[in-house]
């Protein structure tokens, strides 16, 4: 009789399905917003952008850098607007498929309900994924703030949870501006820095960062320093160093020619591969590299 009940619980075990959890490495891949959906997920700290959801109806969508306890969802009780949460408690595999899902929630919810965390242990269904969802060409326009006063309506006053939420977020803000699509300066007390989010293979970023590095090129002027990279959901995250006593709009003319700079390189690279003093600075550039997961 042990030996019949010692088999049962393997029997029931077998029974279950598995749900086996493949790590996408670019879960924002064919998106046109995927560089603002990375920003947003890492390093923005307030803003809000309109979601361009496919089938929401007359809903109003809104995509969200952090919400209140970082929640993954909610429905405000007011209004209906359907607020997605960017930064969040918990992931999956997959943050694409735990964002649709978060989405495909809010849409079924009523007003004043509130996902915590998104579902990151049901089996993978198709038609879960943000790019399923939205419109795939359509870019966000990210409206920065600089508090998180919009988590409240107008007339909305916080308590408990939400209320010491806000406080602790509103103190840990750093000043924050859209220098150029995916790229972002902030202020972080004495130190100011630039992080742009290129949608381009990382690869092929890192050799063209290697030209210009090679010919002095990797620096937005006087007052920058190239500090390394961030390797973040597929793509590649430059990093300057900036004079901090410089005002944000003084970096776009310098990053728009350092674009342009890095759009040239890459064009490069198909008839001219690197040479020897460019594949010791790719070399180095791999060295101050920092992989966020």
């Amino acid at each position: 009789m042990g030996k019949g009940a010692r088999r049962k619980g393997p029997g029931k075990a077998a029974g279950k399905r598995k749900v086996r959890d493949v790590f996408v490495a670019r879960p924002f891949e064919g998106l046109a917003a995927e560089p603002e959906l990375i920003a947003l997920r890492e390093f923005v700290p307030s803003a809000t952008a309109s979601l361009p959801v496919k089938d929401a109806g007359d809903r109003t969508v809104t995509l969200a850098s952090v919400l209140p306890v970082a929640a993954a969802a909610m429905v405000r009780g007011e209004t209906g607007e359907i607020l997605i949460g960017m930064q969040v408690q918990t992931r999956s595999s997959d943050i694409s498929r735990d964002l649709g899902r978060a989405l495909r929630w809010a849409l079924d919810a009523k007003p004043g309900q509130v996902l915590s965390v998104p579902d990151t242990t049901s089996e993978p269904q198709p038609g879960e994924r943000l790019q399923d969802l939205l419109d795939p060409n359509a870019e966000l326009d990210v409206e920065l703030h600089s508090d998180f006063g919009w988590w409240l309506t107008d007339d909305a006053q916080a308590t408990g949870e939400v209320a010491m939420s806000l406080e602790r977020a509103n103190a840990a803000i750093m000043p924050t501006e859209r220098v150029r699509p995916g790229a972002y300066w902030t202020l972080a007390g004495e130190k100011a820095h630039l992080r742009w989010v290129w949608p381009t293979d990382e690869n092929k970023l890192l050799q063209a960062m290697a030209r210009l590095a090679a010919a002095g090129e990797l620096s937005l002027g006087e007052g920058s320093r190239y500090a390394g990279s961030f390797r973040a959901h597929g793509l590649l995250v430059p990093v300057w160093d900036l004079d901090a006593e410089a005002h944000a709009r003084e970096w776009s003319e310098p990053a728009e020619q350092l674009g342009a700079r890095l759009d040239t390189a890459l064009k490069t690279l198909d008839d001219e591969p690197l040479n020897a003093a460019e594949r010791r600075a790719r070399d180095g550039l791999i060295g101050r590299q920092l992989t966020l997961r």
